[in-house]
Protein backbone atom coordinates (compact mmCIF):
# COMPACT_ATOMS: atom_id res chain seq x y z
CA UNK A 1 0.00 0.00 0.00
CA UNK A 2 1.71 2.98 -1.13
CA UNK A 3 0.52 6.50 -1.88
CA UNK A 4 2.43 9.61 -4.04
CA UNK A 5 -0.09 12.54 -2.77
CA UNK A 6 1.09 12.89 0.50
CA UNK A 7 4.39 14.41 2.26
CA UNK A 8 6.80 11.65 2.13
CA UNK A 9 7.95 9.95 5.45
CA UNK A 10 11.26 10.18 4.62
CA UNK A 11 13.53 11.97 2.88
CA UNK A 12 16.95 12.00 2.32
CA UNK A 13 19.34 13.94 0.09
CA UNK A 14 23.18 13.94 -0.22
CA UNK A 15 23.72 11.84 2.71
CA UNK A 16 27.36 11.41 4.01
CA UNK A 17 28.49 9.39 7.08
CA UNK A 18 32.20 9.58 7.91
CA UNK A 19 33.66 7.87 10.96
CA UNK A 20 37.00 9.22 12.49
CA UNK A 21 39.22 6.81 13.94
CA UNK A 22 42.25 9.00 15.47
CA UNK A 23 43.34 10.64 12.11
CA UNK A 24 42.19 8.45 10.04
CA UNK A 25 38.33 8.79 8.13
CA UNK A 26 35.94 6.14 6.98
CA UNK A 27 33.22 6.62 4.97
CA UNK A 28 30.55 4.74 5.26
CA UNK A 29 27.96 6.59 3.22
CA UNK A 30 28.72 8.24 0.40
CA UNK A 31 25.88 10.33 -0.93
CA UNK A 32 22.52 8.86 -0.51
CA UNK A 33 19.30 9.85 -2.27
CA UNK A 34 16.38 8.16 -1.11
CA UNK A 35 12.50 8.96 -0.57
CA UNK A 36 10.03 6.57 1.34
CA UNK A 37 6.28 7.13 0.58
CA UNK A 38 3.49 6.61 3.29
CA UNK A 39 2.68 2.39 3.33
CA UNK A 40 5.92 1.37 1.55
CA UNK A 41 7.43 -2.15 2.81
CA UNK A 42 10.99 -1.40 1.88
CA UNK A 43 14.47 -3.60 2.68
CA UNK A 44 17.79 -2.35 2.64
CA UNK A 45 19.64 -4.55 1.61
CA UNK A 46 24.04 -5.07 0.87
CA UNK A 47 27.10 -6.84 2.24
CA UNK A 48 28.31 -6.13 5.62
CA UNK A 49 30.37 -2.88 5.51
CA UNK A 50 27.58 -1.46 2.93
CA UNK A 51 26.26 1.33 5.49
CA UNK A 52 22.85 -0.35 5.64
CA UNK A 53 22.23 -0.18 9.48
CA UNK A 54 24.24 3.32 9.59
CA UNK A 55 21.47 4.82 7.51
CA UNK A 56 18.72 3.15 9.31
CA UNK A 57 20.36 5.03 12.36
CA UNK A 58 20.27 7.81 10.81
CA UNK A 59 16.95 7.98 9.28
CA UNK A 60 16.00 6.61 12.74
CA UNK A 61 17.42 10.07 14.21
CA UNK A 62 20.03 8.02 16.69
CA UNK A 63 22.40 9.58 14.97
CA UNK A 64 23.77 12.58 12.46
CA UNK A 65 25.21 12.46 8.81
CA UNK A 66 28.48 14.41 8.60
CA UNK A 67 26.68 16.26 4.97
CA UNK A 68 23.14 16.22 3.84
CA UNK A 69 19.78 16.76 4.81
CA UNK A 70 16.83 13.87 6.37
CA UNK A 71 13.81 14.94 6.66
CA UNK A 72 10.65 13.01 8.22
CA UNK A 73 7.04 13.88 7.01
CA UNK A 74 8.65 16.98 5.61
CA UNK A 75 10.73 18.07 9.50
CA UNK A 76 14.16 18.41 8.77
CA UNK A 77 16.23 16.75 11.50
CA UNK A 78 19.40 18.79 11.40
CA UNK A 79 17.68 21.92 12.86
CA UNK A 80 16.32 19.61 15.86
CA UNK A 81 17.20 20.10 19.49
CA UNK A 82 17.85 16.93 21.21
CA UNK A 83 14.87 16.74 23.14
CA UNK A 84 12.81 17.34 20.12
CA UNK A 85 14.81 14.80 18.36
CA UNK A 86 13.79 12.74 21.06
CA UNK A 87 10.59 13.13 20.68
CA UNK A 88 10.47 12.94 17.49
CA UNK A 89 11.89 8.81 17.91
CA UNK A 90 8.97 8.56 20.73
CA UNK A 91 5.97 9.90 18.87
CA UNK A 92 6.66 9.13 15.04
CA UNK A 93 8.86 6.40 14.74
CA UNK A 94 8.65 3.09 15.79
CA UNK A 95 11.77 0.41 16.40
CA UNK A 96 12.22 -3.23 16.35
CA UNK A 97 16.12 -5.13 16.75
CA UNK A 98 17.45 -8.25 15.88
CA UNK A 99 18.16 -8.55 20.13
CA UNK A 100 14.20 -7.24 20.88
CA UNK A 101 15.05 -5.00 23.35
CA UNK A 102 12.45 -5.40 26.10
CA UNK A 103 12.65 -4.49 29.36
CA UNK A 104 12.96 -7.97 30.70
CA UNK A 105 11.30 -7.04 34.30
CA UNK A 106 7.86 -6.20 32.48
CA UNK A 107 5.14 -8.49 30.89
CA UNK A 108 4.64 -8.62 27.31
CA UNK A 109 1.52 -6.06 27.90
CA UNK A 110 3.62 -3.93 29.65
CA UNK A 111 6.26 -4.14 27.24
CA UNK A 112 4.04 -3.35 24.32
CA UNK A 113 2.72 -0.26 26.16
CA UNK A 114 5.27 1.63 26.92
CA UNK A 115 5.91 4.25 24.89
CA UNK A 116 1.95 4.92 25.22
CA UNK A 117 2.62 5.49 28.63
CA UNK A 118 5.36 7.62 28.14
CA UNK A 119 3.24 9.64 25.77
CA UNK A 120 0.73 10.05 28.47
CA UNK A 121 -2.10 7.85 26.50
CA UNK A 122 -4.94 7.25 28.61
CA UNK A 123 -4.69 3.48 31.00
CA UNK A 124 -8.17 2.58 29.15
CA UNK A 125 -7.15 3.71 25.48
CA UNK A 126 -3.58 2.02 26.15
CA UNK A 127 -5.83 -1.01 27.22
CA UNK A 128 -7.80 -1.45 24.15
CA UNK A 129 -4.75 -0.72 21.65
CA UNK A 130 -2.78 -3.15 23.44
CA UNK A 131 -5.14 -6.04 23.97
CA UNK A 132 -5.91 -6.09 20.20
CA UNK A 133 -2.69 -5.69 19.11
CA UNK A 134 -1.04 -8.39 20.97
CA UNK A 135 -3.93 -10.56 19.58
CA UNK A 136 -3.22 -9.76 16.24
CA UNK A 137 0.43 -10.84 16.49
CA UNK A 138 -0.87 -13.95 17.95
CA UNK A 139 0.17 -13.50 21.52
CA UNK A 140 -3.67 -13.79 22.93
CA UNK A 141 -3.22 -15.63 26.77
CA UNK A 142 0.37 -14.62 26.82
CA UNK A 143 -0.09 -11.12 27.77
CA UNK A 144 1.33 -11.50 31.14
CA UNK A 145 4.64 -13.30 30.34
CA UNK A 146 7.61 -11.65 30.99
CA UNK A 147 10.51 -12.22 27.77
CA UNK A 148 12.24 -15.10 29.38
CA UNK A 149 9.01 -16.47 29.09
CA UNK A 150 8.75 -16.38 25.44
CA UNK A 151 10.27 -17.83 22.62
CA UNK A 152 12.63 -15.71 20.60
CA UNK A 153 9.94 -15.46 17.73
CA UNK A 154 7.31 -14.70 20.47
CA UNK A 155 9.69 -11.75 22.19
CA UNK A 156 9.73 -10.53 18.53
CA UNK A 157 6.42 -10.07 18.08
CA UNK A 158 5.98 -8.15 21.81
CA UNK A 159 8.89 -5.96 19.83
CA UNK A 160 6.69 -5.27 16.62
CA UNK A 161 3.75 -4.58 18.56
CA UNK A 162 5.24 -2.12 20.47
CA UNK A 163 6.93 -0.59 17.60
CA UNK A 164 3.52 0.34 16.25
CA UNK A 165 1.66 0.86 19.25
CA UNK A 166 1.72 4.23 19.21
CA UNK A 167 0.99 4.63 15.59
CA UNK A 168 4.28 5.72 14.07
CA UNK A 169 4.67 7.41 10.73
CA UNK A 170 7.25 4.49 10.02
CA UNK A 171 8.91 1.28 11.39
CA UNK A 172 12.77 0.87 11.08
CA UNK A 173 13.54 -2.88 11.58
CA UNK A 174 16.97 -3.44 11.69
CA UNK A 175 17.89 -7.21 10.95
CA UNK A 176 14.13 -8.57 12.79
CA UNK A 177 14.42 -12.04 11.53
CA UNK A 178 18.21 -12.37 12.26
CA UNK A 179 17.72 -14.55 16.02
CA UNK A 180 15.08 -16.38 14.74
CA UNK A 181 14.82 -19.94 12.97
CA UNK A 182 13.73 -20.24 9.48
CA UNK A 183 9.88 -20.99 10.05
CA UNK A 184 9.22 -18.07 12.68
CA UNK A 185 11.11 -15.98 10.22
CA UNK A 186 8.89 -16.65 7.53
CA UNK A 187 5.79 -15.90 10.74
CA UNK A 188 7.03 -13.05 11.34
CA UNK A 189 7.12 -11.55 7.98
CA UNK A 190 3.92 -12.94 6.68
CA UNK A 191 2.84 -10.95 9.84
CA UNK A 192 4.53 -7.53 9.12
CA UNK A 193 3.46 -7.69 5.47
CA UNK A 194 -0.24 -7.91 6.76
CA UNK A 195 0.49 -4.64 8.86
CA UNK A 196 1.54 -2.91 5.84
CA UNK A 197 -1.52 -4.28 3.84
CA UNK A 198 -4.30 -3.83 6.23
CA UNK A 199 -2.72 -1.22 8.62
CA UNK A 200 -0.84 0.85 6.02
CA UNK A 201 2.06 0.64 8.22
CA UNK A 202 5.09 2.03 6.53
CA UNK A 203 8.38 -0.88 6.80
CA UNK A 204 11.98 0.16 6.64
CA UNK A 205 14.32 -2.83 6.90
CA UNK A 206 17.95 -3.31 7.43
CA UNK A 207 18.97 -7.23 6.00
CA UNK A 208 20.65 -9.51 4.53
CA UNK A 209 18.29 -12.12 4.72
CA UNK A 210 16.92 -13.30 1.49
CA UNK A 211 13.23 -13.98 2.98
CA UNK A 212 13.07 -10.29 4.01
CA UNK A 213 14.90 -9.15 0.20
CA UNK A 214 12.53 -11.69 -1.00
CA UNK A 215 9.14 -10.48 0.75
CA UNK A 216 10.65 -6.40 0.28
CA UNK A 217 8.31 -4.36 -2.33
CA UNK A 218 10.96 -2.16 -2.76
CA UNK A 219 14.57 -3.39 -2.35
CA UNK A 220 17.35 -1.24 -2.48
CA UNK A 221 20.71 -2.35 -2.20
CA UNK A 222 24.35 -0.65 -0.75
CA UNK A 223 27.79 -0.94 -2.17
CA UNK A 224 30.50 0.46 -0.28
CA UNK A 225 28.23 3.27 0.73
CA UNK A 226 26.63 4.11 -2.11
CA UNK A 227 23.24 3.16 -3.91
CA UNK A 228 23.78 0.08 -6.33
CA UNK A 229 20.34 -0.37 -6.90
CA UNK A 230 16.36 0.61 -6.05
CA UNK A 231 14.15 -1.97 -7.34
CA UNK A 232 10.46 -1.94 -6.96
CA UNK A 233 8.23 -4.90 -7.14
CA UNK A 234 4.65 -5.68 -8.15
CA UNK A 235 2.64 -6.26 -4.91
CA UNK A 236 0.37 -9.31 -5.21
CA UNK A 237 -3.54 -8.32 -4.51
CA UNK A 238 -4.95 -8.20 -0.87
Amino acid sequence: MTTTDSVPIVEVQGVKKVYRQGSLEVPALRGIDLTIQPGEFTAICGPSGSGKTTLLNLIGALDKPTAGSIKIEGKELGGMTRRQLSRLRRDRIGFVFQAYNLMPVLTAYENAEIVMAVQGVAAATRQQRVMALLAEVGLQGMEKRKPLELSGGQQQRVAIARAIAANPAVVLADEPTANVDSDTADKLLAMMEQLNKQRGVTFIFSTHDPKVMARAHRLLKLVDGAVASDERRAQPAV
